[in-house]
């Protein structure tokens, strides 16, 4: 599944590390479904922060579900949390009914499942997301392909699978979440790992951007479930 990154490189060493730069923001951007100018500045330095906080913090251990957990060698990692003030009933079905996350998630374009009824273990669904125009190549769309690997109702989901665009490309993606009941609300916690050869040219700048989406789906993860629940 690794794609030749050829086209990024070039007989000038500023040139390639510059062309390696906006290829690794636009990916994570992109996979993660997050366009650009969608985060203030301040939020930018905040999610940096974030970022590399979380990129060294927990490669000893990390979040699981039924055992299993991010890929523990890659290089690009986040890890992330939010307390949403809604009943688990609702966050849960947000999260789980994906052939509806277009409909509270903007950057998401479209969303396919692949196989009929409820999503379980080794459900898999197709989803995509534009990726915006950058200096060096023009604008296309990154086509998420994604297995659920283990899931328990009402607390937790992991999924992995690639995400390809036109010279674009993570070769593998994890992505875990879990719920927990506390005081207040749902404690939503999340982590993701990406590699492949492009993304890992700029590890800090992609878990940078790949940071920025994991907070933004939390923000709109929390903004629909609180207003659902004050209906």
């Amino acid at each position: 599944m690794t794609m030749s990154s050829n086209n990024l490189l070039n007989s000038s060493g500023q040139q390639f590390r510059t062309r390696a730069r906006i290829t690794a923001l636009t990916i994570s951007l992109a996979a993660t479904g997050v366009l650009a100018g969608n985060i203030p500045a301040a939020q930018a330095v905040t999610a940096q922060l974030r970022a590399t906080h979380h990129a060294g913090a927990h490669h000893g251990g990390g979040l699981q579900c039924r055992g299993k957990g991010v890929d523990p060698t890659a290089k690009i990692r986040y890890r992330t949390k939010i307390l949403i003030k809604a009943p688990l009933s609702t966050v849960w079905k947000l999260q789980a009914d994906v052939e509806r996350w277009p409909t509270w998630q903007k950057p998401i374009t479209s969303m396919k499942r692949l196989d009929p009824g409820p999503l379980r273990k080794h459900s898999r669904f197709r989803w995509t997301t534009p990726v915006p125009a950058t200096p060096v190549s023009p604008p296309t769309t990154l086509v998420i392909t994604s297995t659920v690997r283990q899931l328990q109702h009402h607390t937790c989901i992991r999924w992995t699978g690639p995400a390809i665009g036109k010279g674009l490309r993570i070769d593998r993606g994890v992505h875990v979440w879990t719920f927990t009941e506390v005081k207040g609300g749902v404690l939503v916690r999340t982590e993701e790992t990406h590699a492949g050869d492009q993304i890992e040219t700029n590890v800090p700048l992609a878990t940078d951007f790949l940071g920025k989406g994991l907070e933004a789906w939390l923000k709109d993860l929390k903004n629909t479930a609180e207003a659902r629940a004050g209906d």
